[in-house]
């Protein structure tokens, strides 16, 4: 697994995050970097994104708990003692799914519009369903361009564009920079289309349980509109059990921390 590394390193590590469906590290170094003054943040690479190596197969796959298997081997290698786990959308829910199946690895979580769905939802959702196959996400995914001439064709076919229209251009030349690797002349998608569209499909996990089995505070700050964070219904639930704070951030779409960089650092500094 590929990291970065932002803060002292003879600090032990405060903040371990993880990033969305498709993008990388890089994608939130102007989010994470202004805290390396008084925090040591460890922002990975999950399986298929990014510099990380490890076997990125779309069709024989065990879906979201390989991201969780992952980030606890990763914690088992850098931090000695409990760290804040923190992610946006998939990451935000990778890291949730961490803290239930070892929960004395998270000192606290930071869900920055995770991929939540209620149960009847998830009933359904599997690789072999063909409505999910044909959902729009997974279609969209799957047409993604996965090669252009350079990176810098890349940030202009992008710029102000889909889902990055409500991006600053640093942050989208940071998701490029991790984004694309080269080859043969050109650069092609880190993650590929395939391995994003997979991730789309598979969501064989039960956020509900892992919320109940987790033992440590969690903060969840959602999207005003499009959230994929579905949590209608089980708020009382969430709220009732002391640990549990949830957030709607207004005029966000799903890329908050995208929107309201310094809104995700207050949160991120005050809970670690």
């Amino acid at each position: 697994m590929a990291f970065l590394d932002f803060g002292p390193k003879d600090r032990p590590v405060d903040i371990v995050f993880s990033h969305a469906n498709g993008f990388n590290a890089r994608t939130y170094r102007t989010i994470l970097a202004p805290l390396a003054d008084r925090l040591r943040i460890l922002a990975i690479d999950l399986r298929g994104h990014g510099a990380s190596t490890l076997p990125a197969d779309p069709v024989h796959r065990e879906g979201w708990n390989e991201f969780r298997d992952d980030l606890l081997a990763f914690l088992a290698a850098v931090a000695e003692g409990p760290v804040t786990l923190a992610g946006h959308s998939m990451g935000g829910t990778s890291s949730l799914l961490a803290a239930a199946a070892e929960p004395q690895r998270a000192k606290a979580l930071v869900l920055f519009d995770p991929v939540i769905f209620s149960p009847d939802m998830l009933a359904g959702r599997s690789q072999d369903n063909p409505d999910i196959a044909e959902s729009p996400l997974v279609q969209g995914a799957l047409r993604r361009r996965a090669r252009f001439p350079s990176k810098a064709a890349a940030m202009d076919a992008y710029l102000g564009r889909g889902a990055f229209r409500t991006w600053r251009p640093e942050q989208l030349a940071d998701y490029v920079e991790a984004g694309f690797r080269e080859a043969d002349g050109e650069v092609v998608l880190a993650c590929t289309p395939e391995w994003e569209a997979s991730n789309f499909k598979m969501h064989n996990y039960d956020p509900w349980a892992a919320f109940r089995a987790s033992r440590c505070p969690i903060r969840i700050l959602k999207a005003a509109e499009g959230s994929t964070a579905r949590l209608e219904g089980h708020e009382a639930e969430l709220l009732a059990s002391g640990r549990v704070t949830i957030e709607v951030e207004p005029g966000t779409t799903h890329f908050l921390p995208m929107e309201r960089p310094e809104r995700a650092r207050e949160l991120l500094a005050a809970t670690a």
